[in-house]
């Protein structure tokens, strides 16, 4: 494949976008090389600026579980766009598909809708500690929470240490109120909670990372920290900005039967506009403004182009109740597919998948959690990465991300990813 128009793009965008991309990943950083510039998409597939064709496994970080373009969210924002953008006034759709995610989602009874699963995660984590009265926060090393200050803090020295920043402009005093533990360790959070019991507002997890590749929750973990929360009077807050009406109608709530106290969205919920949103039983929700006293605003919350985008997707997903069983088992064949054609290969490898998620990781050890995540050969991720780029597959330009799978792919589409791995392989 021929890249010459997304060269000549990227060299432009340099000059005036931070490394030429509005979000890092973008960037083709971690695996080096230019970024392709993509034009349009349709259904399961990417067609770039060269005028070249992919699978597409990326699938906007997430949204797309019914395929790009799809009928339905596209008539519902062109009908909404002739009503107008944006008025920062209350509207119907508002209270519709707030009732609706209600209803799919177990455990809550009110939903707040922000702009972004950033703004999500940085609000939840204010009205746990309004609603608690404490100030620190449990967080796990690999999971990602949207670049609000309090997240983005790295490990100390020891198992129970303060965090520090790891991006300058997060300050001492912001960090010292976040503590990292490991994730898929209920005795490390224990340990944490022990000697910080009386100050810690919540614990913050997704409750399957998808930014260390995807990582499965193990022996219990998640009905252990459920338990560990409510013993020593910790708000439970599930980032589902990723599993969301992905793994299930109810997300990882429903597929672990695990209630959190405080649930975060995004992706999905936006029907691929920029959406996110909080949700939590009446009592703590009613502590946020107008009500109570944590304050929470956005001028373009509940945009009514997002929100009839959002509804056209949520009530897709809602009405259909085959589409999470067939999402599993075309992401079940893609395992199966990718295993049989790496193995025949000799190339160590590890695949870790729930529901329509999985990530591929080059190392025949375990992968639990961000330490053994970080020992896969990154060498040989860049080369498999390429090597599927130039086959007309497109998975994320990074060995720490997961692989979302689309409704709208077909087996043949299937197949011909397996293939392309087979060819990869072969190489590698």
């Amino acid at each position: 494949m021929t890249y010459e128009r997304s060269s000549t793009l990227f060299k432009a965008a340099e000059q005036v976008i931070p490394g030429g991309v509005n979000s890092p990943v973008r960037a083709f950083k971690a695996v080096g090389g230019t970024p392709i510039f993509i034009n349009q998409a349709k259904g399961p597939y990417l067609f770039d600026e060269d005028n070249n064709k992919y699978i597409d496994y990326i699938n906007s970080w997430g949204p797309m579980i019914l395929g790009h373009a799809y009928q339905p969210v596209v008539d519902a924002v062109i009908e909404a766009t002739k009503k107008g953008t944006s008025f920062g006034t209350p509207t119907e759709i508002e209270t519709k598909i707030a009732e609706l995610a209600v209803n799919m989602v177990p455990n809550v009874d009110k939903i707040r809708f922000v702009n972004s699963g950033t703004e999500a995660c940085m609000s939840a984590v204010r009205l746990a500690r309004g609603f608690t009265g404490k100030d620190k926060i449990i967080k796990f090393e690999g999971c990602y929470h949207g670049h609000s200050d309090a997240f983005l803090i790295q490990a100390g020295s020891g198992a129970i240490t303060f965090g520090s920043p790891n991006s300058p402009g997060v300050t001492q005093g912001t960090a010292k109120d976040t503590l990292l533990a490991e994730f898929n360790n209920i005795d490390n959070v224990k340990q944490i909670v022990e000697s910080n019991k009386d100050d810690i507002a919540c614990i913050i997890l997704e409750p399957v990372p998808g930014n260390m590749g995807c990582i499965p929750p193990k022996n219990n973990f998640l009905q252990s920290l459920r338990a560990l929360c409510d013993a020593n009077n910790i708000l439970l807050v599930f980032d589902e900005v990723m599993t969301g009406f992905r793994l299930a109608k109810g997300g990882a709530q429903e597929l672990y039967n695990v209630n959190a106290d405080i649930v975060c969205f995004g992706k999905v919920i936006g029907g691929g506009l920029p959406v996110g949103a909080f949700a939590a039983r009446n009592e703590i929700m009613d502590c946020l403004a107008p009500v109570g006293p944590v304050y929470q605003a956005g001028t373009l919350s509940g945009n009514p182009l997002a929100m009839a985008a959002g509804l056209a997707m949520l009530s897709a997903l809602n009405d259909e109740a085959t589409i999470f069983n067939e999402l599993e088992e075309k992401t079940k064949y893609l395992h199966k597919g990718c295993t049989e054609v790496l193995t025949k290969h000799g190339i160590k490898h590890t695949i870790n998948r729930v529901g329509s998620m999985m990530s591929i990781h080059f190392s025949d050890d375990e992968v639990k959690d961000f330490q053994s995540a970080v020992k896969g050969n990154n060498d040989k991720f860049k080369a498999f990465f390429h090597g599927m780029l130039n086959h007309g597959v497109y998975i994320a330009p990074s060995a720490f991300e997961t692989w979302f799978i689309t409704n709208a792919l077909s087996y043949d589409d299937l197949d011909d990813t397996i293939a392309a791995c087979d060819k990869v392989a072969a190489s590698l």
